[in-house]
C-alpha cells in the first residue's frame, strides 16, 4: 500500500526517498543507478524499494456500493 517509513531489517529511514526514486525511474534512470543516487547500499533497504507494490491508486477506484448493487437488486440487502 504505502511504502514503510523505515526498512524492516535495519531501521534506516527510506520513505522520504521513495517519490524521488519513482521520479528518477520514470525519467529512464535504471533502478540500480537510482538507488545508488540515494546512497542505499544495504540490500535490505534496496529490496524495500524494488519489491514494493503500490495498491493505493487501485484501491481508490474500488467502490463497495457498486459491487453490492450488481449483486443485490434494489431494496434487497
Amino acid at each position: 500500500m504505502i511504502i514503510p517509513v523505515r526498512c524492516f531489517t535495519c531501521g534506516n529511514v527510506i520513505a522520504d526517498k521513495y517519490l524521488l526514486y519513482l521520479d528518477l525511474v520514470a525519467e529512464g534512470v535504471s533502478e540500480e543507478a537510482a538507488l545508488d543516487a540515494f546512497n542505499l547500499q544495504r540490500f535490505c533497504c534496496r529490496r524495500m524499494f524494488l519489491t514494493h507494490v503500490d495498491f493505493s491508486d487501485l484501491l481508490l477506484k474500488f467502490n463497495p456500493a457498486d459491487t453490492n448493487a450488481a449483486i443485490y437488486p434494489a431494496g434487497v440487502h
